[in-house]
C-alpha cells in the first residue's frame, strides 16, 4: 500500500511542482528587441529612464508630448512584446489629445530585472513617482491605462493614488480565473502563484472608471470584463467593442477613439 501510494503521489508532487515553476513562463512574454520608435511614427518623443523605488530595476520608457495637452495618460501594456509595439495605441491616444508615458515592465525590452506581481505594482508605483514627483505633473491631471494584464497593473495603481480617472482594456477578473478558463480541473489541483485579482482591487478605485472589452475577444472572456466593471465603484462607463483581444481597439475605430476622448473630456470638467 505505501510502495502504491508512492507510485501515485511522487509523479503527483512532481507535476504540481513542475506547474508552479513554470507559471512565469506561462505568464510572462516579454521580447527584448525595441523594434520600432516613436519617431519612427511621426511623434515626438523622449527617452525615459526611472529607477524601480523597490531599487531592483531600471525601466525604460518614453514620454510622447501632445501640444496643449491638459492631461497626460500613464500606459500600462499586456504581458507579450515590450512598448515598442504599441505604436497603433499611442498613435490614437496622442490624437486623443493626451499626453503618454509609456513604460516596460522589469525584464520587458531593455528595462532590467526579472518580471513578477509584486514587480509589476512597484513598477507601476515608480512610473507614478516618475510623473508626480519629478515632472511634477499634479494627480489630478494624470489618467490611468491598461490593457490586458496592463489593465490589472493600472487597477491596482488606481487602488493606491488620486488620479484624474482610470480605463482598463481587455482585462481579466483574476488569475486563478484565467487559469480555471484554460485548465478547467487542473486549476483546483495546482496553486496558481499570482493574484493579478482586478475583480476585488477595483473595489478600491476612487475615481471615474472606464472599462472596455470585446465580446469576440479570443483570449480573455467579455464576462470577465463584465465582472470587473461591476465590481466598479460609480461613476463607470462600460463600451463594447468588437473584434479580438489583440486588434480591438483597432477594429473599433473610430468608435474607440471617439469613447476614449467622451471619457477624457469627462474628466476635464470635473
Amino acid at each position: 500500500m505505501v510502495k502504491l501510494i508512492a507510485v501515485v503521489l511522487l509523479p503527483f508532487i512532481a507535476f504540481v511542482g513542475f506547474m508552479y515553476m513554470k507559471q512565469p513562463d506561462m505568464v510572462f512574454f516579454p521580447l527584448k528587441e525595441l523594434r520600432d520608435a516613436p519617431g519612427n511614427w511621426g511623434l515626438d518623443y523622449e527617452n525615459v529612464n526611472i529607477t524601480s523605488l523597490d531599487k531592483t530595476a531600471d525601466l525604460n520608457g518614453w514620454f510622447i508630448p501632445k501640444h496643449g495637452a491638459s492631461k497626460t495618460l500613464l500606459f500600462f501594456h499586456g504581458n507579450a512584446g515590450n512598448i515598442s509595439h504599441r505604436g497603433d495605441s499611442i498613435r490614437i491616444f496622442n490624437d486623443a489629445g493626451v499626453n503618454v508615458l509609456i513604460i516596460d515592465y522589469r525584464g520587458y525590452g531593455i528595462s532590467t530585472g526579472t518580471p513578477s506581481e509584486r514587480g509589476l505594482y512597484d513598477d507601476a508605483r515608480s512610473a507614478w513617482h516618475y510623473l508626480t514627483v519629478i515632472r511634477g505633473i499634479p494627480e489630478k491631471d494624470i489618467i490611468i491605462f491598461g490593457r490586458s494584464l496592463g489593465g490589472v497593473v493600472a487597477t491596482q495603481l488606481g487602488s493606491e493614488v488620486s488620479a484624474a480617472g482610470l480605463i482598463i482594456e481587455s482585462v481579466f477578473s483574476s488569475a486563478k480565473d484565467v487559469a480555471r478558463k484554460l485548465m478547467p480541473y487542473l486549476s483546483y489541483l495546482v496553486y496558481v502563484r499570482y493574484s493579478f485579482d482586478a475583480a476585488e482591487t477595483i473595489k478600491q478605485v476612487r475615481m471615474p472608471v472606464l472599462v472596455l472589452h470585446s465580446p469576440a475577444d479570443d483570449i480573455i472572456p467579455f464576462s470577465m470584463g463584465k465582472r470587473v466593471f461591476d465590481s466598479a465603484n460609480e461613476p463607470k462607463t462600460f463600451y463594447e467593442m468588437r473584434g479580438d483581444h489583440n486588434s480591438g481597439f483597432i477594429e473599433s475605430q473610430p468608435e474607440y477613439q471617439r469613447e476614449l476622448e467622451k471619457f477624457i473630456a469627462s474628466l476635464n470638467v470635473q
